[in-house]
């Protein structure tokens, strides 16, 4: 990978794609904007606040009290209004977060992932009073459709009142390929991620396969090492290709041992977590679905930012199909971090979270759509 990374090929397939470049769509979007994100290096930025609020998610526990949580301020959203139009939070498979980070008189706000759908997004950040026209960048954790399906509506939404050229952060070409899930000879379509759309709405893409800044706040790992005892969960099958229409991924802008082939079981290469070096506090590091392993993710964040002390680990985590020996594992390894909070959503699965609240009392929160966790000052 890091020869992949490395390589002269690569360098100069992404200085051919700077800022108002190409994009690997070549002559088919040539319209997308494609770069490289800023590299971090060194130690990264600290933050004096950051707040996570979970847009989408699996579940809404209405009767969830707001209030401090140790040393993380808790918010969640009340109760919906019977009044003029009822509505209320909409839930479903997938995950969505809004980051709000201040630095000084500075402050940062990043969506990271759009959920399954277009609808609930939009029903929700509307309800929460979250502003698209005031997002300073957004992200992609990797090439699922429960984290990008509803960035088509979304976009076609909201695309007037972007910001110009907004970032869009994501972990590689591979988040482009077509994917497919369930058995091979009955596969189900996973969808592709929509470059038309990217090119429509103006965005920048920011590609962060290697450690890299996000907005001078936070930092994303990158690509994250099989460091531990995980393996990438669940993988799907992701198509090599460009399509007639300029869907999918661009075989040059894959590892080299990839670019031959047709169809490959994912490894998630691409798959990048979020994280934030909090004032005082140490490191939140955020994964959205955590293919490549929670404990993987964590020691990444750890090894490029060079700080130990871990605040608080939030997101999926992947370990719904797990076996219950295989979530025993994750939990005494995160235990060895010393986290002062977990906090899991989406595909983590109750049984992470009731041994987590055994081996790590006071620390693991219940999380909820809608709900806002506040960390340092």
């Amino acid at each position: 990978m890091n020869d992949y990374l490395g390589s002269p090929e690569r360098r100069g397939l992404m200085a051919a794609t700077g800022p108002g470049g190409l994009g690997l769509a070549g002559g088919v979007l040539s319209n997308i904007r494609v770069a490289q994100a800023p590299a971090l290096t060194g130690a990264p930025p600290e933050v004096d606040r950051l707040s996570v609020q979970v847009v989408t998610d699996s579940y809404h526990h209405l009767f969830l009290a707001s209030g401090a949580f140790g040393e993380v301020g808790v918010q969640h959203w009340g109760r919906p209004s019977t009044t003029d139009e009822p509505r209320t939070l909409q839930n479903e498979w997938g995950l969505a977060l809004h980051l709000v980070s201040a630095r000084g008189a500075q402050t940062r706000r990043v969506l990271v992932d759009f959920g399954f759908t277009s609808h609930t997004l939009n029903n929700n950040l509307e309800l929460l009073g979250i502003e698209p026209a005031k997002f300073d960048a957004m992200l992609l954790s990797h090439g699922h459709y429960d984290h990008f399906g509803g960035m088509v509506g979304f976009l076609a939404a909201h695309k007037e009142t972007l910001k110009p050229g907004l970032p869009f952060y994501l972990g590689g070409e591979e988040c482009f390929c077509s994917r497919e899930t369930g058995p091979a000879n009955a596969p189900s379509n996973f969808g592709t991620l929509d470059r038309k759309a990217i090119a429509e709405a103006g965005l920048q893409v920011l590609l962060a396969e290697r450690p890299s800044l996000l907005e001078d706040h936070g930092f994303t790992t990158g690509y994250i090492p099989l460091a531990s005892f995980e393996k990438p969960a669940q993988p799907s099958r992701m198509k090599i290709g460009l399509a007639p229409d300029g869907s999918g991924c661009a075989p040059e802008g894959l590892p080299a041992e990839k670019r031959e082939l047709f169809m490959v079981t994912d490894d998630f290469q691409h798959e990048h977590a979020t994280c934030y070096n909090v004032k005082g506090k140490g490191l939140v590091v955020m994964t959205s679905c955590g293919h490549r392993g929670i404990v993987n993710s964590v020691r990444g964040a750890i090894k490029v930012s060079g700080i130990s002390k871990v605040h608080a680990i939030l997101g999926g985590f992947h370990l719904m199909p797990m076996t219950q020996d295989y979530v025993q594992s994750t939990v005494a390894a995160l235990k060895e971090f010393d986290p002062d909070y977990l906090i899991p959503m989406h595909c983590t699965g109750t049984p992470f979270y009731e041994l987590a609240k055994q081996e790590l009392p006071g620390r693991v929160l219940l999380s909820s759509t809608g709900a806002r966790y506040s960390f340092g000052a």
